[in-house]
């Protein structure tokens, strides 16, 4: 718990309380304002939550100005660059970077895990052929609870560990499903002797008539995708997961309302607006002509893939995604195709005009992780179903602290209300 030192008086007509300052370890003081309303009678407003703490987590922090990203003291760019995903979802799930018979215990209870109940293969027939991914994920996730009882004691430590174990280790496979579902394509079973970025791939794109080979370059860039995407703070999704979960909902349930919120343009989306702002733009000739519409307050045309609400300097994750694009491109021998022409010289205005340094408009993840996507073959579809597979750790991680947290209680928000006050009912045939 976070200790206070000082206090903060707050001061409303003939009556003042003394607040609590509350000291994190990193990041600005918190006025812990809890006994407000029971005091002095009065709640704070703070629309979208974005100057208020909803809770003390010990997983992530950002320092949006230095622009700094840090999984349990840990820099994503050095995770990103020396470690691997599931190793990250060990540190973010227990506290500490694994010895190699942890690490190795670990990759094996995940791996042996990847396989849904076969019933569940059926549940995906009662949705139609264009559906969307994200709306196939929403509803087998949820429904997950009901094939795996033995994992919805959210009491029950052991039983949450089960729960965490599964949804990571299925997640790719259903993930993949929905997309095989969505081109008419057989489902692909996992295999236990691939890594967990490599048997997401193949689960994608192979097909019963050939073997598929999965490539180690394309392996490396799909698990720094999952790696950069693993955990971001108290973000929009992850606040649901954890709204959701106070009221004592099964893992299963909390997960699917995470994805659920993460289908939002506005989340999980971005990388899918950013890639098709690059298509449309076209060539790269055509960019002074967007740069100047950006410019245009009056002209509704936005740059998507710059500048973050959290992030007030480059996006470290950014860094290490570009690294990626570059080498999936050569690989593939696109390199020279129009879209990441397009998408260097944005950069470069990006960070030589002086409107986007000025503003902070800086190229975030979303910049190059829908360049990556679209070259290894992903439909714009399946971006944010990824997007979820990657950020399931951060979301069971979460989770599990807050389960264990003594303090917790059910979420409830207050309101300003602004309808009518008390009316007194009319007969219809009087009104």
């Amino acid at each position: 718990m976070a200790e206070s030192t000082r206090t903060a008086t707050l001061t409303l007509g003939d009556k003042s309380i003394d607040l609590p300052v509350l000291h994190p370890t990193a990041g600005p003081d918190v006025v812990d304002i809890g006994k407000l309303y029971g005091k002095m009678g009065v709640f704070t407003h703070d629309p979208s939550f974005t100057s208020t703490s909803s809770c003390e987590s010990s997983i992530t922090f950002i320092d949006g100005d230095l622009g700094e990203l840090l999984h349990r003291g840990y820099p994503i760019d050095q995770l990103a660059e020396k470690s691997h995903y599931l190793e990250v979802c060990y540190l973010l799930l227990y506290g500490e970077l694994p010895t190699a018979a942890q690490l190795e215990d670990f990759e094996s209870r995940v791996t042996r895990h990847t396989m849904v109940h076969e019933q569940m293969h059926r549940f995906f027939t009662g949705f139609r052929r264009d559906a969307h991914p994200m709306a196939v994920m929403v509803g087998v996730v949820g429904a997950m609870s009901a094939f795996y009882h033995d994992s919805t004691d959210v009491n029950d430590p052991w039983q949450r560990e089960v729960a965490s174990i599964r949804l990571i280790a299925k997640l790719p496979t259903i993930a993949a499903m929905a997309y095989k579902y969505s081109v008419g394509q057989p489902f692909v079973y996992p295999r236990n002797d691939l890594d967990y970025a490599s048997n997401f791939l193949r689960m994608c794109f192979a097909v019963p008539c050939e073997e598929y080979e999965v490539d180690p370059i394309l392996t490396r860039a799909m698990d720094r995708i999952l790696t950069l995407h693993a955990d971001h703070e108290q973000n929009a999704s992850t606040s649901t997961v954890r709204l959701a979960s106070s009221s004592g909902a099964n893992p299963f349930a909390c997960i699917a309302a995470g994805i659920a919120c993460l289908w939002g343009p506005a989340h999980g989306g971005a990388n899918q607006a950013c890639l098709e702002m690059l298509r449309e733009i076209g060539t790269v000739e055509r960019i002074p002509e967007y740069v100047a519409r950006a410019k245009d307050k009056d002209d509704p045309f936005r740059l998507m893939g710059f500048g973050h609400r959290v992030y007030k300097n480059f996006d470290p994750r950014a860094k290490v995604m570009k690294q990626s694009a570059h080498e999936v491109l050569e690989l593939l021998g696109i390199e020279n195709n129009e879209t990441l022409k397009v998408a260097m010289e944005l950069e470069k205005i990006a960070l030589e005009d002086e409107y986007f340094v000025s503003k902070k408009l800086y190229p975030n993840v979303d910049f190059y992780s829908g360049i990556i996507l679209d070259a290894m073959g992903f439909p714009t579809s399946m971006f944010t179903p990824i997007f979820a597979v990657s950020r399931t750790v951060g979301w069971i991680s979460q989770w599990k602290e807050m389960i264990a947290d003594p303090n917790m209680r059910i979420g409830r928000p207050r309101q300003l209300y602004t309808g009518p006050t008390r009316r007194d009912y009319v007969d219809v045939e009087d009104r």
